[in-house]
C-alpha cells in the first residue's frame, strides 16, 4: 500500500474502517436528563482549567440512539457538567459508557468525547420512564422519571441539547488540548419534564458515584433528529 493511500484512510485497522468518514446523522435520538446538586470540592478536582464552575451541578443522561447512520442502533448514558469558558456557558463532558465498540472507537479517535465501555438501557417501565447503566455485571446507575408527565417547551428542549460542549482531547506525547463541539442541526420532536429520582452506586471503572447525589434539580425526557458536528480545539496544554 502506498504511502498517499495510507493517508486516504481515517481508522484502525487499515483496511477495515468501523466507521464512516462523514457527519453522523441520528433519528430518534431520545434523551433521559436528571441535573442534580452535586459536592463544588468534588467537581473541582475533575473540571480541567481553563473551563470554570459557576454551580456545583451534573446533568446524568442516558440516550437511546433510535437509528444511527455509519453505526445502528446503540445506547450511551454519562456525566456532563455545566462550566464556563470565558463569557460562554456550556458542558464539560466527563464520562460516556457505551454498548456499541464502532461509537465509542469513533468518538474518541474523531472528536474529544471520553467514551468507554458499559450497557446503559432506557425503557418505560409502570408509569416511569427508566434508564440504568451496568458496569460488567453490577449495577452502576438508575433513573427514574415520571413517563411524560408535563410538556417541556420544545425552544427550551432545544437549548438543553445545544449547548456548546468541551472534553479533553489526548494521543500521549503529541495531543493535549481541550476540544470544543455544538448541535446546531437539529429537530426536537417531543419533550417532556417531571419528578424524577437518581441513584448511583460506587465502581472503581465506571465512578459515576464520585460526583455524588445530594439534590435532584430537574428532569427532562427528549427526543430528537440531529446530527453532530466536529470539534475544534480551543486550548493547547502543551503549548508553553
Amino acid at each position: 500500500m502506498r504511502a498517499e493511500e495510507v493517508r486516504r484512510h481515517i481508522s484502525t485497522p487499515l483496511t477495515t474502517p468501523v466507521y464512516p468518514a462523514r457527519a453522523t446523522r441520528f433519528t430518534d435520538r431520545e434523551y433521559l436528563n436528571v441535573v442534580y446538586r452535586t459536592d463544588p470540592e468534588a467537581l473541582r478536582a475533575v473540571v480541567p482549567e481553563p473551563l470554570e464552575i459557576d454551580e456545583p451541578l451534573v446533568r446524568f443522561e442516558i440516550m437511546k440512539m433510535g437509528d444511527v447512520e455509519g453505526y445502528g442502533p446503540y445506547l450511551e448514558c454519562g456525566q456532563v457538567i455545566p462550566v464556563r469558558h470565558g463569557a460562554e456557558h456550556g458542558e464539560y463532558l466527563h464520562a460516556m459508557h457505551l454498548d456499541n465498540f464502532a461509537a465509542t472507537a469513533g468518538g474518541r479517535e474523531l472528536s474529544a468525547y471520553p467514551k468507554t465501555i458499559g450497557t446503559p438501557a432506557l425503557f418505560p417501565d409502570n408509569g416511569a420512564l427508566v434508564g440504568t447503566l451496568d458496569y460488567g455485571t453490577q449495577r452502576v446507575a438508575t433513573a427514574t422519571m415520571a413517563y411524560k408527565w408535563e410538556p417541556l417547551d420544545l425552544d427550551e428542549a432545544r437549548a438543553q441539547i445545544t449547548v456548546p460542549t468541551y472534553g479533553v482531547k489526548i494521543i500521549p506525547g503529541r495531543v493535549c488540548e481541550l476540544a470544543r463541539t455544538q448541535i446546531t442541526d437539529i429537530t426536537v420532536k417531543g419533550a417532556w419534564t417531571g419528578p424524577a429520582r437518581l441513584t448511583l452506586v460506587p465502581h472503581v471503572m465506571a465512578p459515576l458515584a464520585d460526583l455524588p447525589v445530594r439534590e435532584v434539580v430537574s428532569a427532562s425526557h427528549i427526543i430528537t433528529d440531529l446530527t453532530l458536528a466536529p470539534s475544534v480545539a480551543v486550548h493547547d496544554y502543551l503549548a508553553r
